[in-house]
């Protein structure tokens, strides 16, 4: 896919290019203060809901997030597909495949949230069987999906839109886009949900509103911007072999995103069978580990662009170089949450969970949700290696792996532990996530640049 170098001062000029702690931080740090606000929507949507006192509907509210996320985290392959394929034509300095790019991405999106939207009766049915919970942490669930699946054309065509300006390392555009989505979801949020008193409609209504006008603030920029660029055919952008290149890529994303969020939902209905109330401390919980995980996405986003520019121009040094770094600040990043967590996580379960059975369930749990931060760096930086570098085969072969450790795990410490058993299972995966992906990292690399460097 792309153009290829047509002269050595072209190869040169790209290929030498250098990774430095200025350049990760350039793309990490407004990352990671964008995917902050996305934990924050969960934060709020549960202190929101939390206010009302009623353990069925946070337990609802939760249940329903875990119905959509396995559904929309599934198609997160047109962000991570988009960025790998845009960094890499970004490393070839392709300037015209990185617009065909996102439209084919944007065509996948249109199409699938359409059909998404249609189908929200069957989704929220499925969500509701899963989980196995009571009547009325169920009638939430429903009231939750069928809303939020109303946004499901606006949520894809954001990920294509992230997906390519994160493929060309612009941290600052995506800050710009995640806050505009995530300051309208939560100011709505609290409006709708306690103003109105609309509870969990309310939080569904207030995300589909962010999602939106996410969509027409990014494609006004890009509609600018590729004015400028140059022309593309509709063609070049129809392309049988490129679409078909793509969907390869994307297939095994997909499936390495599905068994990801099967891994948690699993984790959602284990908690529900301990019970509403544990349903609900865990929920609270794991609002923790998404605070931590977003920031350690920065350094994975980091990554992800870092090397997949280096595979597109083919120069190891950078590539090497931009995994160092992102590890060293990913880790010392994981470090800290984990002790901000330890040291200040009773205070923001007192903050968020209204409910004092929640309250004390979730007290007894809280140093699990404190550590994971620290056990998933790893896996963290890894998916960002890998995803630039587009080995989607290994990426999924390894995530089913894990997956199947995961539920060993569950099954096995769960009946004997209870919960402390459920949330051992979890950090066993995230542990076996990031050793596996570090095994296929040298092998695969060499492959990949002794390959390149034949060809040039």
């Amino acid at each position: 896919m792309g153009s290829a170098l047509n002269t050595a001062s072209d190869i040169k000029r790209i290929a030498t290019f250098d990774v430095t702690n200025r350049s990760v931080l350039a793309i990490a740090v407004p990352m990671t203060l964008a995917y902050l606000t996305t934990p924050l929507i969960g934060i709020v949507g549960t202190g929101v809901v939390g206010q009302f006192g009623d353990a069925a509907l946070l337990g609802g509210l939760a249940a329903g997030a875990v119905a959509f996320d396995v559904v929309f985290t599934s198609f997160n392959f047109l962000r991570a597909g988009t960025t790998a394929l845009v960094a890499q034509s970004f490393g070839r300095n392709d300037a015209a495949e990185q617009q065909a790019i996102f439209w084919r991405a944007v065509i996948i999106a249109v199409v699938a949230g359409i059909l998404l939207a249609l189908a929200a009766p069957l989704i929220s049915q499925a969500g509701q069987w899963f989980v196995a919970a009571e009547p009325r942490v169920n009638a939430t669930l429903d009231a939750y999906v069928r809303i939020r699946m109303l946004g499901a054309p606006f949520a894809l065509i954001n990920y294509a839109i992230l997906g390519y300006v994160l493929g060309r390392g612009e941290g600052s555009f995506g800050l710009m886009l995640q806050v505009t989505l995530n300051g309208v979801n939560i100011v709505l949020s609290i409006l709708f949900g306690l103003h109105f008193g609309w509870a969990v409609e309310g939080i569904a209504w207030a995300a589909v509103a962010g999602e939106t006008a996410a969509t027409f603030v990014g494609l006004s920029v890009l509609a600018r911007r590729f004015a400028k660029g140059p022309r593309i055919s509709r063609a070049s952008i129809l392309d049988a072999q490129a679409f078909r290149s793509m969907f390869s890529l994307n297939r095994d994303i997909m499936i390495r995103s599905f068994a990801l969020l099967a891994a948690f939902a699993l984790f959602t209905r284990q908690g529900a069978q301990f019970g509403t109330v544990t349903l609900a401390a865990n929920a609270v919980l794991m609002n923790f580990f998404l605070v931590a995980s977003f920031f350690l996405d920065g350094f994975a986003t980091a990554a992800e662009q870092l090397a997949g520019r280096a595979v597109g121009a083919r120069y190891e040094p950078a590539f090497r170089k931009a995994i160092r770094l992102c590890a060293v600040w990913g880790f010392a990043m994981a470090g800290t949450m984990t002790v901000l967590l330890w040291l200040f996580g009773e205070d923001l379960v007192w903050l968020i969970a209204a409910a004092p059975e929640v309250r004390a369930v979730a007290m007894s749990f809280l140093p699990w949700a404190a550590f994971t931060a620290l056990s998933g760096v790893l896996a963290f930086q890894m998916d960002g290696v890998f995803i630039g570098a587009a080995w989607s085969r290994d990426m999924r072969n390894m995530m089913l792996l894990s997956l199947a450790i995961f539920v060993a795990a569950q099954l096995t410490l769960a009946p004997v532990f209870g919960n402390h058993g459920l949330w051992a299972a979890l950090h066993l995966f995230l542990i076996a996530r990031g050793l596996c992906l570090l095994a296929k990292l040298k092998p695969r690399a060499r492959a990949t640049f002794q390959s390149g460097a034949a060809a040039h």
